[in-house]
């Protein structure tokens, strides 16, 4: 459902339902339409062009680029907490940030420790469902539609971190460690996403793990794209280098970002039902 374009920004910054302060009316995440997908497999095209690039072009390597980039998304994220509001810009900043810091994750424990691929998704994905488990116990809901209390957005974002170090290792296993190259991961993975959606929408799959499966499998999709844009020809990408591939991917987003700014397309209402 997209916002009530007779409703301005002004008016929608909400009160607290309680006096907790922890309770909003407005939801604090965008609602899924087609411009939630785009962005999201956008910045996480980013994630994985933009780690390689300040890692390896700006020199700063994995330890240096991770600090930086972890110490970048603390700030965000807590300027995104004290909105009392979706707000589109500090939102997907957030997520691209997190996106490069999942990668991250992922890339550390394989290039500087040495874990195996295999070992690093098994690993992510017990931790993910551990943090789903602990978020339903306590909430009863595992909606995004009801990220209203600051409990949930808690759970929300340490749920979205592990989605792309799961997403990212994942990723890597299919299109590395079994040696399927770019383009064939992006068909692989696109595929699995469509088989998701016709589980969802034709077989009436539930439309929570529906989006939270393929929220995870559209960072190792978003992941090969990036790679085979950005990596060489010899290596089977297209040659275009990260520092272009991560440049044409920010403008797209952010002007997307624009866009849902001035309309609220994307924007929960009051009441939404969970």
């Amino acid at each position: 459902m997209t916002h009530d374009s007779s409703q301005t920004a002004s008016s929608a910054v909400p009160r607290h339902a309680s006096g907790d302060g922890h309770r909003a009316r407005w939801n604090k995440v965008p609602e899924i339409t087609a411009y939630f997908w785009a962005i999201k497999i956008l910045c996480t095209t980013v994630g994985e062009t933009a780690a390689d690039l300040l890692a390896e072009k700006a020199g700063l390597g994995l330890t240096g680029v991770s600090v930086l980039m972890s110490g970048l998304l603390a700030l965000v994220l807590v300027v995104q907490f004290r909105t009392r509001a979706y707000r589109p810009a500090v939102y997907w900043l957030a997520v691209a940030l997190i996106s490069i810091v999942g990668t991250l994750i992922s890339d550390n424990l394989t290039d500087n420790m040495g874990v195996p691929l295999e070992l690093s998704t098994a690993v992510f994905a017990v931790i993910l469902v551990a943090v789903f488990l602990i978020w339903y116990g306590r909430e009863k809901t595992l909606s995004i539609h009801s990220i209203d209390t600051t409990g949930r957005e808690a759970f929300y974002w340490l749920a979205v971190l592990f989605t792309f170090a799961l997403g990212t290792a994942a990723g890597d296993l299919v299109a590395e460690g079994m040696a399927l190259g770019y383009l064939t991961s992006i068909l692989v993975f696109a595929a699995v996403i469509a088989a998701v959606a016709v589980a969802h929408f034709a077989l009436g799959l539930n439309a929570v793990w529906s989006f939270w499966i393929a929220y995870v499998l559209t960072r190792p999709l978003g992941a090969s794209v990036g790679d085979y844009l950005s990596q060489p020809t010899g290596d089977g990408g297209m040659g275009l280098g990260t520092v272009v591939t991560s440049a044409l991917f920010l403008a797209v987003i952010a002007g997307l970002v624009v866009h849902l700014s001035l309309t609220r397309k994307d924007t929960t209402a009051p009441g939404t039902p969970a």
